[in-house]
């Protein structure tokens, strides 16, 4: 952690170094549609820090590229978490613009990199923009995330897209691998046919699987567990830098 690093960017890791299990916030998109709202939870991977500029931290989670969130994100990329954690009873909204990191193969990573090159140009001072300028290696990361993934939570994506129609109940369900490990390291043609499903389930999830950067501008820090409470409202300017104000708990 770098001493340039935003002061709600070290509550957080604080409270995660306490209490590491609580990692689950809620993330909200706009319909690409319709004006409706749609929130759902997910797990904080980590902070993504740029070498050159550590105080514009991306926060990383990640996704099934076939879900509907994918193409919310796309068609309007502002986001909102919400995110509690029990143990030190604070409460961080945190506003921010998203980017969905997908396989070089799915055809949206054409438009990642377009977008990507284009907010470096139209706004340089972001944690995506300072990402893009070190030459960053995006692909490299979302296969790094995903070997740290469970071998049930990587047999999630090799199952059909979520949210779907189950045409088959659950005998279909029943039918989906279990579990996806790492592929050995060995002659493909010597492997068994088990292996061979194995490898073949491997690929499939690593091109289903995506990672989600939210590039926060404006963070709601509220502390329930001082007296009396407080509430610190952070906005990043134009420029890159983070300006603090207090507010009313």
């Amino acid at each position: 952690m770098s001493k340039n690093s935003p002061r709600w960017q070290s509550a957080i890791n604080s409270a995660l170094e306490k209490y590491e299990k609580s990692v689950v916030m809620q993330l909200a998109s706009i319909d690409a549609t319709s004006p409706i709202p749609h929130v759902r939870s997910h797990i904080f991977r980590s902070f993504l820090d740029s070498i050159s500029n550590p105080a514009l931290p991306l926060i990383l989670t990640t996704t099934d590229v076939r879900s509907p969130k994918t193409a919310q994100i796309i068609a309007n990329p502002h986001v909102n978490i919400a995110w509690w954690i029990e143990g030190t009873q604070e409460q961080f909204r945190i506003s921010g613009v998203a980017s969905i990191i997908p396989s070089p193969q799915d055809p949206l990573y054409k438009q990642f990199i377009y977008s990507t090159t284009s907010s470096a140009v139209s706004s340089p001072n972001t944690g995506m923009a300072a990402l893009s300028r070190e030459n960053f290696d995006w692909e490299a990361k979302r296969k790094e995330v995903f070997k740290t993934m469970s071998a049930h939570m990587k047999a999630s994506w090799c199952r059909p897209t979520p949210g779907s129609p189950l045409l088959g109940g659950q005998e279909e369900a029943k039918t989906w691998p279990e579990r996806v490990d790492e592929p050995k390291d060995s002659d493909e043609s010597d492997e068994s046919e088990e292996e061979k499903r194995n490898r073949k389930n491997w690929d499939v999830a690593l091109r289903n699987f995506a990672l989600i950067l939210v590039d926060p501008t404006e963070v709601d820090y509220v502390e329930l567990g001082v007296f009396p409470n407080r509430r610190t409202l952070f906005n990043r300017s134009t420029q890159g830098i983070w300006k603090e104000q207090e507010l009313v708990p």
